[in-house]
């Protein structure tokens, strides 16, 4: 019986789909870095051929240690839940915390004793800085709302998590894209953008996992068990979808060769400073406030043993929080601006 299910086991399409992708991104990279104009970009661009060979090497394995039966979405009238990609970015998050408490922490030195500048170029407070703002609240914070999003949304719709690497390429996906962007402030290659500082093949990248764990949220809560939509889940949907709008519409820009990490940002002067303080300002408004008032709705009863006081005024407050603090940042960076 053994030997039949493994004569009939074969690898999925979305197996073989992202085997045929991630060969195609290794030999691309891999060209890439050969003539790359600059050390960075080609040390980056091997990073991306590096990484690609390792997922198609986690995808085979993936398949030969499986079972040939489907997944089970349920085991004794219980939800199958998969905690795999949540308690990886939970240590992730500890390990990217505590690095940027410690970078964070060196910055202070630097100010305090400027020997600590150590007249290195990777050891200035100019690329320091950035590394440790992006460690804290991307990294870090991310990896909290990606960890925090997926458990939440299991146990909210009683359903398992959608697909069996698709929420793996998120988790990792996006962590690469920290490595991707980290190493890049430390070697010099940044937009000059606060909070917006990694390069276009970066942010492209991004863009690719950031559509993924949208697709991932977006099927699981269309097979819950659950008869309603809890109201975390509505601020996770606004978060993911207001920071993708966020990031594509700050990072418009045109690559000035696809052997070089420069670009050129479509916006220019005014309109680059207005787009750019409203993108930082509705990050902090939608990453760092809607996602986490997500995590406090579904925590905060479950710890207390209380229901939400008003579900219908949790709504309003989904709904004013949208509506309202999209129109917060550009505006008010200028006005601020203007009185200094």
């Amino acid at each position: 019986m053994a030997r039949s299910s493994q004569i009939l086991k074969r690898m999925t399409v979305s197996e073989i789909s992202l085997s045929a992708i991630f060969i195609a991104l290794a030999f691309a990279s891999a060209f890439i870095s050969i003539k790359a104009y600059t050390p960075v970009f080609a040390f980056h661009a091997a990073l991306f051929s590096l990484g690609s060979l390792a997922s198609i090497f986690a995808i085979v394995t993936h398949y030969r240690l499986r079972s040939s039966e489907p997944v089970a979405q349920m085991i004794d009238g219980r939800p199958n839940y998969n905690y795999g990609p949540i308690k990886f970015t939970a240590i992730a998050a500890l390990f990217w915390g505590i690095a940027g408490f410690l970078v964070g922490l060196y910055l202070a030195l630097e100010l305090a004793y400027p020997q600590f500048n150590l007249d290195l170029p990777w050891t200035n407070f100019g690329r320091l800085r950035p590394l440790h703002t992006s460690a804290v609240i991307f990294a870090f914070g991310g990896n909290v709302l990606l960890a925090c999003s997926f458990y939440i949304m299991q146990r909210t719709s009683r359903a398992r998590i959608a697909g069996v690497i698709a929420p793996w390429f998120v988790v990792l996906g996006y962590n690469f894209f920290i490595v991707i962007a980290g190493t890049g402030y430390l070697l010099g290659v940044t937009r000059g953008h606060e909070y917006a500082e990694p390069e276009w093949y970066a942010i492209l990248w991004l863009v690719i996992v950031w559509v993924t764990y949208l697709f991932v949220y977006l099927f699981t809560l269309a097979k819950r068990t659950e008869p309603h939509i809890y109201v975390a889940n509505w601020f996770f949907l606004a978060f993911i979808v207001t920071v993708a709008v966020l990031v594509l519409g700050n990072n418009t820009e045109i690559p000035i060769s696809l052997f070089s990490s420069q670009s050129v940002i479509v916006w220019a002067g005014v309109q680059d400073a207005m787009i750019q303080w409203w993108y930082a300002h509705n990050a902090v408004g939608f990453f760092l406030t809607a996602g986490f008032l997500g995590i406090m709705y579904y925590f905060i009863p479950k710890r207390t043993g209380r229901p939400i006081y008003s579900y219908r005024l949790s709504i309003v407050h989904f709904w004013s929080l949208i509506f309202l603090y999209i129109w917060v940042g550009a505006p008010l960076r200028e006005i601020g601006r203007a009185h200094v």
